[in-house]
């Protein structure tokens, strides 16, 4: 019953039918992306930490409701209830208006995650601090394009159609984004996104 072998499906089928150890193994496995999530809404790591575990609750209360039908996909569902647990909280303290597209839709609660990428990969690592302040400090459109596309993974036709502005708009958000990101790490060897 070791490590990374088994599949998160099996983690969590084996969980359902009664072994506890199996949830531990998912949490340790997944807590690092799912805090990750919480931590980029919120911005403050001891309101994420109570989220997180606010977050693990629903899930284990969801595994034994028999909500979980994602067919092996365990990290993006969990991942899409940590980052609706976040934006709950963010709408709750009135720090974050709801952003709609252009039918009325919320833009963040149709952000599909992407299970593994470079960016999440850099977040993860000892300058996850250097690049959330470089995020936060784009202006506000071009902080949304570069989230939905490189966190989102949304193509820009998506993006474009989300945020109810042209492509060459959402692209132009886009490249000042990259260029003030770079700018804003331009005192460390370390290129956040590429173009």
């Amino acid at each position: 019953m070791h490590n990374s072998k088994i599949s998160d499906q099996s983690l969590v089928k084996q969980y359902i039918q009664g072994n506890e150890s199996c949830l531990e193994m998912l949490i340790q496995r997944h807590k690092d992306r799912l805090f990750t999530t919480i931590i980029l809404i919120v911005k403050d790591s001891y309101i994420a930490e109570d989220i997180f575990q606010e977050t693990f609750i629903k899930i284990i209360k969801n595994l034994k409701a028999g909500k979980y039908n994602e067919e092996g996909k365990f990290l993006p569902w969990a991942a899409r209830i940590a980052r609706n647990m976040a934006i709950d909280y963010f709408r709750k303290t009135k720090r974050m208006p709801t952003i709609t597209d252009s039918s009325g839709h919320d833009v963040f609660r149709t952000i599909r995650i992407k299970t593994e990428n470079r960016e999440e990969q850099i977040i993860r690592s000892e300058k996850e601090d250097l690049v959330r302040a470089a995020i936060d400090k784009l202006p506000p459109e071009q902080r949304q394009v570069l989230i939905l596309r490189h966190y989102g993974d949304l193509s820009f036709k998506e993006i474009a159609k989300m945020t109810n502005v042209s492509i060459n708009t959402a692209l132009g958000r886009m490249r000042y984004a990259i260029t003030n990101m770079r700018k804003a790490m331009a005192n460390t060897s370390f290129q956040p996104f590429d173009a």
